[in-house]
């Protein structure tokens, strides 16, 4: 009678202390400036939740979770205090490249000396940087980012006014892995992130079919690129890339189809002999390089190529400049302007008539990407494909994973 009596207790304190450590979660975000347009947030606690599942339910990967990661330092000892949500955003009017976060520490000189350990270069001024992340630390926060432009801003607003805008978790995340949220004035346009198998999956809507249905079409082929977007489309990617292309030009509509090449490239190149004569030398390299084939649609032709023209995007040979791929060949037509690689064409995908982007995964692509490191091409060579969709106010972005014995959170 007495075990009972003491048991009880213990299964109650017990229960306590899991839904606070799993589940209790402070959904206050103090981060956040107000000039910020778009926000990501990533659940941690359910993160860290779905990883114990899938670390539990493969016990292939138990011998092997006390060396991962050795020596490369722990996230959890560095200093740093763990959010229940991490908060990432963009800064209104910059490049859309350009991301940050800030978080608390709990201890700075711990955090430095973490950053040390993991080779960050130390630029002075509390600021580090390496590769292109880039992190500042301030007192008990680091303000960390994909560029360093926007820090003195993002200091002022947010740890030195005396008082910033808190927002609430539940006006951008709901009950998932992570969500991605688009700011317009008071005007909050949310999209979930989820973590499956071997998919993440970014949307707005839980009915997938219609988008499905796009990719079912699409897998039947083999080329790397297939797209086609319509004047709202175009005038959203445009605006994150700084081009004001759909309103302007008069296009309306675009449809592409791109398929990689290895190529041999020459490298010429001047050296002098003993008695100072010029020598050409040749060197040759294999390089990956696209084949395209590009229709733009216009509601006026002549208006769309002198747009062009205007923005020096055409030169004196006709060549679409803005692609870094040469050389290609650019022409005008009664319904609009076509842009073809001259090297070895190739025919335009049959036409959906629907929103899509879909990027079909090619060894040429990550074996040509030297920058990244050996598991960045890793992570890369596992992607089977992405998959952009939009139907009317529903928007779909699908990464789908090669299929393999663990899932994505345990293989990433």
């Amino acid at each position: 009678m007495k075990k009972k009596k003491i048991i009880v207790p213990l299964l109650l304190l017990f229960a306590v202390a899991v839904y606070f450590v799993v589940f209790h979660k402070n959904k206050t975000l103090k981060y956040i400036p107000e000039n910020a347009d778009a926000v990501i947030l990533i659940d941690i606690k359910k993160v860290t939740g779905q990883y114990l599942f899938s670390w539990v339910a493969h016990p292939s990967q138990w011998s092997g979770s006390k060396t991962k990661g050795k020596g490369s330092g722990s996230l959890k000892d560095s200093g740093i205090q763990i959010p229940d949500f991490l908060q990432i955003f963009h800064v209104g009017n910059t490049k859309f490249s350009e991301w940050y976060s800030v978080v608390e520490l709990k201890d700075s000189q711990k955090f430095i000396h973490f950053l040390k350990a993991q080779r960050f270069a130390d630029q002075g001024n509390n600021r580090f940087q390496k590769d292109q992340v880039f992190l500042m630390i301030n007192g008990n926060h680091c303000i960390a980012g994909t560029s360093d432009s926007a820090f003195e801003t993002i200091q002022k607003q947010l740890l030195q006014a005396s008082s910033n805008t808190v927002l609430d978790a539940d006006q951008f995340i709901h009950n998932t892995a992570g969500s991605i949220s688009f700011i317009s004035g008071k005007r909050i346009q949310n999209f979930s992130i989820e973590l499956k198998d071997d998919e993440i999956e970014i949307k707005n809507n839980s009915d997938s079919e219609i988008f499905n249905s796009i990719i079912s079409k699409l897998q039947t082929g083999n080329h790397f690129l297939e797209l086609e977007l319509d004047k709202e489309n175009i005038r959203h990617f445009s605006k994150g890339f700084n081009k004001n292309i759909a309103d302007s030009s008069q296009v309306t509509n675009i449809r592409a189809t791109a398929d990689l090449e290895q190529v041999n490239d020459t490298i010429i190149s001047y050296e002098y002999d003993d008695n100072f004569n010029e020598v050409e030398k040749k060197t040759f390299q294999n390089i990956t390089q696209p084949n395209y084939n590009i229709h733009i649609k216009s509601n006026d032709p002549l208006k769309t190529w002198e747009f062009f023209q205007a923005k020096k995007w055409l030169n004196n040979e006709n060549q679409f400049t803005e692609i870094p791929f040469q050389p290609n060949q650019a022409s005008q037509n009664n319904n609009g302007v076509v842009i073809q690689s001259t090297r070895k064409p190739i025919s335009l995908s049959p036409q959906l008539k629907e929103n899509y982007i879909f990027i079909r995964n090619n060894k040429l692509l990550y074996s040509s990407l030297k920058m990244l490191s050996a598991s960045e091409k890793r992570i890369i060579s596992d992607i089977d494909y992405i998959f952009y969709g939009n139907k009317s106010k529903d928007y779909w972005v699908k990464i789908k994973a090669k299929s393999g014995e663990l899932p994505l959170i345990l293989r990433w």
